[in-house]
């Protein structure tokens, strides 16, 4: 049975909005190659499989397991998801003056009620098909609201984990992050499939930035060749806010990144940086879009891609500025290195601009290494393949320079020479 199949029969348990969600689900399928936002990433790989969508809380994972899934941190809070469920004992909650729960709790509890009419689901599109379905059929995430004035010191890592399904699975993750006035708060999102067979994330997060608040968040994506991600991201950003999106993309067999900033108040900064390192035959999509709302305001994008063997990585930027949008500085920067000859990347930067003072550049490069600057590194005594691969890790390096955590940047360069296959020293970063 087809994946679209088996939601069909989810109609008889659902209600009220989780139901219109699924039918409007139901009404446009899942996206094909003939929609354009979707020309380039053909998902039947994925929705050709049946999936459990109950999976067994079940699970056998060890610290050790846990440990190596982390920085090397010592002084991060971190939540743990294990097959759809919270697991409390495994995780490390010290922030005070701010709920954080799962988002279940938070939808049910009569005190949370305000904040969740706020700003549950507001921003996530409800013409995506995804959003739809995610909206349908979400069982887990969490919920961190940040009240105003308030500063959270330590960076928070949410795991989400799959493991001793018998089957393959599908989950419906959804994430809320409401990040009150002068306040401030960084996030971690990793995904993990121990198992050997497929899972299917649908994860759709939405982020609120009040009026002079910071609010970061990073997605380390290195799962499984057995994992399929997709991803919907929406920050919306009111007056005086700075807010990161860092998506760090090494593994999964198919990942696709949607990624919406909406600026709802002047003097606003976003920054999107991106690197993707990928062999095999996997996908890396990424699809971003800022919407430049107000006056004054600036937008950064920087995405660097690197490919092997057959990997196929797309990247869409899209700019939007509207009338009233004067004094807007938008940058979008999409570069490419191929190394194999069956290596592609589809890559289309796009500026609609409809003010008339305004800054905006946009471009990007596909290529293969600089042949002069390869000469001068083995004319130095360094073999060729260690030359390429410290050519490549300069070249994506630039994309993780506004990381602020110091632990988070080392293990993006251990992946990184990883990836590369080269040794470098990481005692010093900077």
């Amino acid at each position: 049975m087809s994946l679209f199949e088996q939601i069909e029969l989810k109609k008889t348990s659902l209600s009220g909005e989780k139901l219109i969600a699924l039918e409007k689900f139901l009404s446009a399928g899942f996206p094909t190659k003939k929609d354009e936002e979707y020309k380039y990433t053909n998902l039947k790989e994925i929705t050709e499989k049946d999936y459990n969508f109950s999976p067994s809380e079940h699970h056998s994972i060890t610290k050790k397991q846990l440990d190596e899934l982390h920085l090397g941190e010592e002084h991060f809070d971190f939540i743990v998801f294990i097959n759809g469920k919270l697991h409390k004992e495994l995780s490390n909650i010290s922030v005070e003056n701010a709920e954080f729960l799962t988002l279940n709790f938070a939808l049910s509890h009569p005190s949370y009620s305000d904040v969740i009419k706020n700003h549950f689901n507001t921003i996530a599109n409800k013409e995506l098909p995804f959003c739809n379905l995610n909206e349908a059929l979400h069982e887990n995430g969490f919920f961190l609201h940040v009240p105003k004035n308030v500063v959270i010191e330590k960076p928070i890592h949410v795991f989400y984990i799959s493991q001793n399904q018998d089957e393959n699975t599908f989950y419906n993750t959804r994430n809320l992050l409401v990040v009150e006035e002068s306040a401030s708060v960084e996030v971690i999102e990793s995904h993990h499939n121990f198992d050997d067979n497929f899972v299917f994330t649908n994860s759709v997060t939405e982020i609120f930035a009040g009026k002079n608040a910071k609010a970061d968040w990073h997605k380390l994506q290195n799962d499984s060749e057995t994992s399929y991600l997709v991803d919907h991201t929406f920050a919306k950003q009111e007056r005086d806010s700075l807010a990161t999106v860092n998506t760090f993309s090494f593994g999964g067999k198919l990942v696709r990144n949607n990624l919406d900033f909406i600026h709802n108040g002047e003097n606003i900064n976003s920054f999107m940086n991106g690197i993707t390192i990928i062999g095999g035959e996997q996908l890396v999509d990424h699809h971003t879009a800022v919407h430049h709302k107000q006056p004054n305001c600036e937008s950064y994008q920087n995405y660097k891609g690197v490919y092997k063997d057959k990997a196929h990585g797309v990247f869409n930027g899209k700019v939007f500025v509207d009338k009233i949008a004067q004094k807007t500085n938008a940058y979008q920067q999409n570069n490419n290195i191929l190394l194999d000859e069956g290596a592609t990347i589809d890559t289309k930067p796009q500026l609609e601009i409809f003010a008339d003072d305004v800054k905006c550049s946009h471009g990007c490069t596909v290529g293969q290494l600089n042949e002069d600057a390869l000469f001068y590194l083995r004319a130095r005594g360094i073999s060729k393949k260690e030359a390429q691969a410290l050519l490549l890790y300069a070249f994506a390096n630039d994309a993780m320079q506004n990381i602020d955590i110091e632990p988070l940047k080392v293990k993006i360069s251990k992946l990184l020479a990883e990836k590369l296959e080269v040794n470098i020293e990481f005692e010093d970063l900077d």
